[in-house]
This record gives structure tokens, sequence and C-alpha cells, in this order.
């Protein structure tokens, strides 16, 4: 076992990575830009070093720094999070040359399966379904003949994409010039590769992916599936674990699928195989991410295993820990991206300062973040500050406890989205599980409006007595006979006088 690891990532994954370290045992060394000097994860670590100005690509994404830095520290191996540096071969294949251990997959597997046409190519020969489109990169010219020979409408996407970016849905001849410049040109600026590819518009599908684990003595597990239909800008904002619309024969199916095509890569670690299903249940290979997933903690809370650990076990050469018929899903689990945007204005980035900051808590409830009183939310990364997850021994439970924490979270001094996801766990469609992955772009264009009524009194008078309690005295010092409301019976007599 690693007796010292580098994590060469920031924010909420960077801390969880440490945390999972200091229980098995393990140093950990954050790396951090300029930014980030009072940053969560910087502060926990037992080391900490410099490597860099506060731009991603002069700090987060510079390997020789990073490298360097590992040896400096003495680390053995390296965890790079998701982001970054997470699914780039030449960051493994360099770890591989310098001797220490990228916690991951090998930089065979991450080039095989990480750009999405050769993986595509790879799904078909193993026997996966894949969603009918070409299977390499294309010129401008030949994307015009695939797409006639496809049929409209048609989804052009970068190879090397990720994340939601690089994706443009074309449903007209006339629309293809322009997509095929935007997608070319985010795809070069996010990832460095311009290069494209076509695959039919699958519509009122939802997005389905399967967590496979897997060591390096042969064993491969899959760890049921996670639902990822809502999304905004081809993003996911809520996950959970697992999904309502799968039942056990096509767990099985697409289990069993997403581990045969790991084994045919000769896949190890952790890793996600992504698909879209349709309304008769017949799924088809999107790609796979060769990285931890953001939405990792449902199936954590469902199947009662820490991923992480479980990375760091399986780079240190040790078998998993389960085999797939000790696999159980217990309870279901939901989770909320809480990020720093004004969902009020088009989901504009909100950095500045945590001026309060109150967490709710209670049965169930896990968050996940790197935010704390008094520090910055830098403008150069993704604006994620926390994640937000519910356990309920069903959906209905899990449901109820996401809307009372939502409800007590309190995040003053940048705008969030926590308003949205109370919003969006009230939509009937949310709560029958009627959803695709075209469901919330549709809603949001019908007109998503400031909250009003009793939730957003209790959210902006639970703001206000948070701010207020800090300053005066606890209740236990209130004069006698002077009566301290909650922020729900406050909400309650407001929207009371309202109906008047």
């Amino acid at each position: 076992m690693f007796d010292k690891i580098l994590i060469a990532n920031r924010g909420e994954i960077a801390v969880r990575v440490i945390r999972a370290c200091r229980e098995m045992g393990i140093g950990t060394v954050a790396v951090y830009s300029e930014a980030d000097r009072a940053a969560l994860h910087v502060r926990l670590a037992d080391e900490a070093y410099l490597i860099g100005p506060a731009p991603s690509p002069q700090s987060y994404l510079k390997i020789d720094r990073i490298l360097e830095t590992a040896k400096l520290a003495g680390a053995r191996a390296i965890h790079p999070g998701y982001g970054f540096l997470s699914e780039n071969a030449e960051f493994a294949m360099r770890c591989e040359e310098e001797g220490l251990v990228f916690i991951g997959p090998s930089s065979r597997a991450i080039r095989a399966m990480g750009g999405k046409t050769a993986g595509r190519r790879l799904a078909s020969q193993a026997g996966v379904p894949v969603v009918p489109g070409t299977t390499r990169d294309l010129t401008d010219r030949e994307v015009l003949e695939a797409v006639r020979e496809i049929g409209l409408p048609v989804v052009i996407k970068a190879s090397a994409g990720g994340g939601g970016k690089g994706m443009r849905i074309v449903s007209t001849e006339a629309m293809l010039p322009g997509a095929i410049r935007a997608t070319r040109s985010e795809a070069s600026a996010a990832f460095g590769d311009a290069a494209i590819y076509v695959e039919r518009y699958l519509g009122g599908a939802r997005h389905i992916e399967i967590q496979i684990m897997a060591d390096a003595r042969g064993n491969v597990v899959y760890l049921g599936e996670r639902e990822c239909s809502l999304q905004r800008r081809h993003q996911k904002v809520i996950e959970e674990a697992p999904s309502p619309f799968v039942d056990l024969e096509l767990r099985h199916r697409m289990g069993e699928a997403a581990v045969r095509l790991a084994r045919a890569v000769g896949y190890t670690n952790a890793g996600t195989m992504e698909f879209l299903v349709d309304s008769a249940k017949n799924f088809y290979f999107l790609e796979m991410n060769t990285r931890l997933q953001v939405e990792h903690p449902v199936t954590e809370m469902v199947t009662g295993l820490d991923l992480v650990k479980e990375q760091v076990r399986i780079a240190s050469g040790e078998a998993l820990s389960v085999r797939q018929d000790e696999i159980r899903l217990s309870g279901h689990a939901i989770e909320c991206r809480i990020y720093a945007e004004d969902p009020f204005n088009n989901f504009m980035p909100s950095p500045g300062r945590i001026r309060a900051l109150r967490t709710p808590g209670g049965p169930g409830l896990r968050i996940e973040s790197a935010i704390y009183e008094g520090c910055d939310v830098p403008i150069y990364y993704d604006p994620l500050i926390a994640k937000l997850v519910a356990w309920g021994r069903d959906r209905g439970e899990a449901i109820e406890r996401l809307r009372r924490a939502l409800a007590e979270y309190v995040v003053l001094g940048v705008k969030t989205n926590i308003p949205f996801h109370r919003q969006v766990l009230n939509l009937p469609q949310f709560v029958t599980s009627q959803i695709t992955t075209e469901f919330l772009e549709s809603w949001l264009t019908k007109g998503f409006a400031p909250e009003h009524g009793a939730f957003a009194d209790i959210a902006l008078i639970a703001g206000a007595l948070y701010l207020h309690t800090r300053k005066r005295a606890a209740p236990s010092s209130v004069a006698p006979g002077v009566r301290v409301d909650s922020a729900w019976k406050l909400a309650a007599r407001q929207n009371a006088l309202r109906r008047r």
C-alpha cells in the first residue's frame, strides 16, 4: 500500500480523496494554483505545493510541474480526480515512465476508450450496441455525407469531448456549417482537439450509466446503474441510483455489456459506461469515462462501497473487495450538483466570497464540498461548489429528505442554483420519473421563474435568521416572554397574510 499520494486536482473531489486516504492511513499531498492558496483541499492535506498561476493551463494542467512536485514530496502515486488530467493518456503514460502509479486505468486503456470514435469501434467489436453514426473522425465534407446517410436529426460531437462540451444537435442541413464550426471551435478550446464525428440523435431517450470496477487480476464487476437524464446543455445536474426506469433484467443486460467491453480493452480501476436507453428499453453505448465520475456518491450510498478506497487498493495491486454476486443495492440515493451560478440569469457563474454558510444535516444526508465561510469561489474553474446527496429506504423518502435539505441549505455571498433544485424536485414529472434527456431544457424554455410562496419565504427567512443569530445572543439568552419563531413558522405566517 502507498504511504503518500499526490492529488492532482482541486475542489470537492480533492477533499474527497484526501479524506479517503486519511482513513486508510495514507499521507496526502495537495497541489494548488495562486487562486487556491486558501482552498480547503490545501488546508486538509498533509502537504501542499504551489504549482502555478490561476489559469488551469498554467497550473492544474501542467504535467511536468505535477510530476516534479510528486517526486519532491516523495509521493508514490497520483490520484487525478475527475476533470483536468484525469482522462489524459499522456499524463498517465508520463506517470508510468517516471515510476509513479497513476490511480486509474493504463494509458493504453485511456487511449483506447478516451477517443469517442475509437470507443464506438471497440464497443461494436465487443457486441455492445452503439448509437448509429460514424466510427472515425470526419472532414467537413464527410460530415455532410454522413448526415445524408444517417438521416436527420443528428448530433455533431467532438471526438475528445466530455462534460457536455463539444456537442450540437442538427435538425436541418442548413444548420450544419454553423454547427460544425461551433463544435470544432469549442472542442479545440476545451480539449485541444478539433476532431468531430456524427451520431443519430435519439429523441425521447434516457441517459443511464453503468459503474464498473476492475482489478489487475482479471476481476470486473458492475455496481448497478445511475439515472442521469436530468441535464442542462448536455450537462448532468441531478443523478440518482438506482434508475426508477431500469428493471432487474435490463440492469443485468447493461451490466454484462459494460463488463464485456471493459474486459475487451483490458481495463483496470474505476470506469463508467454511458448509454442511451429508449422507451422500449433498448440501450445504445455512447462513450466510456475512464475515471471516477462526479456522481459516484449515489453509487456508494446504495452499495455501501467506498469507490475511492477501492481505486487506491486496485492501484496498489490488491484484488477487488467484492464479487459480483455479493453486490446488493439498498435503498435509493439522489444527488443535486450545487453550482455557484445564477439560475435566474441564464445560469451565469457567480464567483465571489462565501459570506455565510449553513449546511443541512439529519438522517440520510451527505455533502461533498470544498467551501467554508470566508473562502473565495474563483472565476477560473468549474463553478461546482458542492454535491448534496440524500439516501432513503425508497425513492420517495430520498426525495423528501432532499427537499428538506435544500430548504435548510444557506449560502450567502454568491448566487447558487439551490432554488432551481428546489423547483425541480417538486415537478410532477420528476416525482413520477417521467423524464428524458430533453425534459429539463424543455421545462426551462417554458419559463423558469424566481420562487414564490412558502418555499421562497423559508429559504430567504432562514438565511436572514442565520445571519441574525450569528450577530446576536443565542436563543437561551433571549429575554423572558420574547417569542423566537422558526423560519417555517414565519413563512407560514407570511403566506397567511398574503392570502388575506
